[in-house]
């Protein structure tokens, strides 16, 4: 079993702080630099599980790096270099307190709420006699609430702007990036035989100016169906072959877990661990086109802290 980076513990030259996420390590450089570490751990229903998956990290941020790359000609991104594998450095923002969730297809959480009943997500009116798996007429824009710790809440539009979250501008300008961001990952990823699902972006501002921040079209962040049998699987009520972390959570699901208080985080064999390791490999591969080279795993806190050191000493120079 290839080694898992779950923890780091740097101490950069001018280091201001530090934030530990559920998978990304974020520190803060002076007043205007990150340095965003995409570690090999693993969460989901808003837990972090117990071991890391090898590659995991590797796979989050060179994905990342390729599609805020594909996408600065839409809007500005806080990105200003990928110094290693696992590490991406850029511009410090105020991020807003809101993940701008966009979904093309009813599917995952939202499914499992129509299934109950619901049939108003986040203010938006859903369709009666909807399907799982089925497209939405339009894209559906189902932004949530970030929390610092514990689950992240569903919000409306209005209650966002009402509540002083973010300022109507903003969130306009927040609204009209995720729709053309959504736009060509949905492109990108068809030229790549896949669906873009759905999928979530962040943003922060910077000297008065909105920018996208985190990562985007990742397997953490993103779901994506193969778009090969997609309609014959959908007719015949069958689930879809999908390359996203939705798998992770189904395994979870029929372990008996689900993030409820009192539920036990089922026993992460080496076999389930590699499995996952491979199916990030496996997406990666899918949408960027690229075949993955596996980055040394020797060493690898070693090996960031010198890559990021260098990359720091040229942006300052």
């Amino acid at each position: 079993m290839a080694t898992a980076l779950v923890n780091t513990d740097f101490n950069f030259p001018n280091q201001t702080g530090v934030y530990h996420g559920k998978v990304r390590d974020v520190y803060s450089i002076g007043s205007d630099t990150l340095v965003m570490i995409a570690t090999d751990r693993i969460s989901a229903f808003d837990v972090i599980l117990p071991k890391g998956i090898p590659y995991k990290g590797q796979v989050l941020n060179e994905i990342a790096t390729y599609f805020l790359d594909s996408t600065a000609d839409i809007v500005p991104n806080w990105k200003l270099a990928t110094p290693d594998p696992m590490a991406a450095v850029g511009i410090r923002c105020e991020g807003f307190r809101v993940e701008m969730i966009i979904r093309g297809y009813l599917t995952g959480s939202a499914w499992r709420e129509y299934q109950a009943g619901c049939r108003e997500l986040c203010g938006v009116k859903l369709p009666e006699g909807m399907r799982e798996n089925e497209r939405f007429p339009e894209p559906i824009i189902t932004p949530t609430t970030k929390a610092d710790a514990g689950h992240d809440e569903n919000i409306s539009r209005e209650e966002i702007i009402t509540q002083g979250i973010v300022s109507a501008e903003d969130y306009a300008i927040m609204e009209d990036y995720t729709r053309k961001l959504f736009a060509r990952g949905t492109q990108m990823a068809a030229e790549k035989g896949l669906i873009l699902v759905d999928t979530k972006y962040e943003f922060g501002k910077h000297d008065g100016k909105v920018y996208l921040i985190d990562e985007i079209h990742t397997p953490d962040s993103s779901r994506y169906f193969y778009a090969d049998g997609y309609e014959e699987r959908f007719e015949k009520g069958l689930p879809q072959r999908q390359l996203s972390k939705e798998f992770v959570r189904q395994w979870l699901i029929d372990h008996g877990f689900m993030g409820k208080e009192g539920q036990q985080v089922p026993e992460m064999t080496d076999e389930f661990i590699q499995s996952v390791s491979d199916r990030y490999i496996e997406l990666y591969e899918q949408v960027t086109g690229q075949p993955f080279v596996k980055a040394s795993e020797s060493n690898l806190a070693d090996r960031i802290a010198v890559n990021v050191l260098d990359c720091l000493q040229n942006i300052n120079r």
